[in-house]
């Protein structure tokens, strides 16, 4: 029975977009939730009309995590320290500067303090190609392989969906349709009001609810899977719920 999980990421929203749906899925059948967010998303957009300033969007970012994880069901958020930079020219983006053995050992301490049997994080192409998202994703790998523990990756790759989020790299093992739990993802999203423009921006949409995926998808990376269909409790407990191959 799954009785805890650790959820690794770089941005506030990040656990919302990624895997909001499954979160909210996870938290209603028990299963303890322990966000930890790399960044407070300091260098990300200030909104439209602005939501903060440059000085306080991290505070901001902050608060707003806290209050969609609380929408989610997560009982813990703990904020890892770096500092997101700020993004390039031409929209360039960059991973926060950190010492990756102290990150990896930040990860596993987090994960024996929450007895997590579970690690979940992003894609081993960091989604959109984000950079901080793959050096997350690194770490949480290489912690899960030290410690022996679980670790699924979001926003796999599925073949008959068309969409920029996809890890291509990570075929999807498992995926589900999460409309069920939609309403608990928009209200985590709603939460992440210095983000909307971008949320809406993106695929030219209106309403903060048109942004949100409606299938979550998942890519076992440790320990690898003996064939397509791996059968630990994550992926039994998500078939339960109605998810299946892709």
């Amino acid at each position: 029975m799954l009785r805890s999980a650790l959820v690794i990421v770089a941005h506030p929203d990040d656990e919302t977009m990624l895997m909001g749906g499954v979160l909210a899925l996870l938290a209603s059948q028990g299963v303890e939730l322990h966000i930890a967010c790399a960044t407070r998303g300091e260098g990300g957009e200030l909104g439209e009309p602005p939501a903060a300033t440059r000085a306080t969007l991290g505070s901001t970012r902050e608060q707003e995590l806290r209050c969609a994880a609380k929408q989610l069901g997560a009982k813990h958020v703990t904020l890892l320290g770096y500092i997101d930079p700020l993004i390039g020219p031409e929209d360039e983006l960059f991973a926060f500067s950190a010492d990756f053995g102290a990150f990896v050992d930040q990860i596993m301490a987090l994960a024996r303090s929450a007895e997590a049997q579970l690690i979940l994080t992003h894609g081993s192409d960091g989604e959109y190609g984000h950079p901080a998202h793959a050096l997350c994703h690194l770490a949480a790998l290489q912690a899960a392989q030290r410690l022996d523990l679980l670790l699924y990756s979001a926003a796999a790759h599925v073949p008959t969906i068309e969409d920029r989020l996809w890890n291509t790299s990570d075929p999807a093992h498992i995926v589900l349709d999460i409309r069920p739990w939609l309403d608990i993802k928009e209200a985590a999203a709603l939460c992440h009001a210095s983000q909307h423009a971008l949320f809406k921006r993106r695929r030219q949409l209106k309403t903060v609810r048109g942004a949100l995926r409606a299938v979550e998808a998942f890519h076992r990376h440790h320990p690898p899977p003996v064939d397509e269909h791996p059968n630990d409790h994550f992926a039994q407990l998500l078939r339960a719920a109605g998810g299946g191959s892709p």
